[in-house]
């Protein structure tokens, strides 16, 4: 804790590069893009899906179909925008085939990596996204149908922060009891994040922005966008 933005921000830039031709699992013979993340490296909110699906794949961004859709919706509504104020990432960083769940072996080839993430972008809370997400980051076996909308205060990294488990978009989208939970939950988000470690003062940084390699465009960002 405590490191300039720009310098951890420059590791995660490395990090990317450095996965982007990762074979370390079966997953990268058959997947098309390393999905490894995307938004404001220096964002107090971090989102941990489960894993790339179809167009995440194709495009190499996390949460780009109709889940990342009603994601994007659900944060307008609490007055927040992704590329400005979160870092989305997933468990993995590539589809599984026929996007099946992920394997416990996967899970642990990709669970440093995520780790590393969270270190160089030291948010304050962090949601996970549905079952896996939830129980690779706290731990515990317990499921997102009784941890949702509860906060738990973790330290990982070294990073003291709060994890708020949330059911999954995805589920939101085919069931509309689960979006209402789902509506009910980011609500809580504003004052988590407020009340949750505070960070030291930093210099502005030019805004976010998207991705400049596949994974996010380039431009002169207004945050610190991974790759402005």
């Amino acid at each position: 804790m405590g490191r300039a933005a720009e310098e951890r921000r420059a590791e995660l830039i490395k990090l990317y590069r450095e996965l982007q031709d990762c074979h370390d699992c079966p997953l990268a013979a058959t997947r098309t893009n390393v999905v490894f993340g995307s938004g404001n490296a220096d964002a107090d909110l971090m989102f941990v899906g489960e894993a790339p699906g179809f167009h995440e794949d194709q495009q190499g961004k996390p949460f780009v179909g109709a889940a990342g859709k009603l994601l994007d919706k659900l944060l307008a509504e609490i007055g927040l925008e992704r590329e400005q104020d979160a870092f989305i990432a997933n468990v993995l960083m590539c589809r599984p085939p026929g996007n099946r769940d992920p394997e416990p072996e996967e899970i642990e080839e990709c669970k440093p990596y995520l780790m590393q993430k969270i270190r160089l972008i030291e948010p304050r809370v962090i949601c996970t996204l549905g079952n896996f997400a939830t129980k690779c980051i706290t731990g515990r076996p317990e499921g997102i149908t009784r941890a949702h909308g509860r906060p738990q205060e973790r330290v990982i990294e070294g990073l003291p922060l709060v994890i708020f488990p949330l059911f999954h978009p995805a589920a939101g989208l085919r069931s509309g009891a689960v979006l209402t939970q789902l509506r009910d939950d980011f609500q809580k988000l504003p004052e988590l994040i407020a009340t949750a470690r505070p960070k030291a003062a930093a210099p502005p940084a030019p805004p976010a922005a998207g991705p400049p390699e596949p994974a996010m465009m380039a431009a002169e960002p207004p945050q610190l966008g991974l790759f402005g």
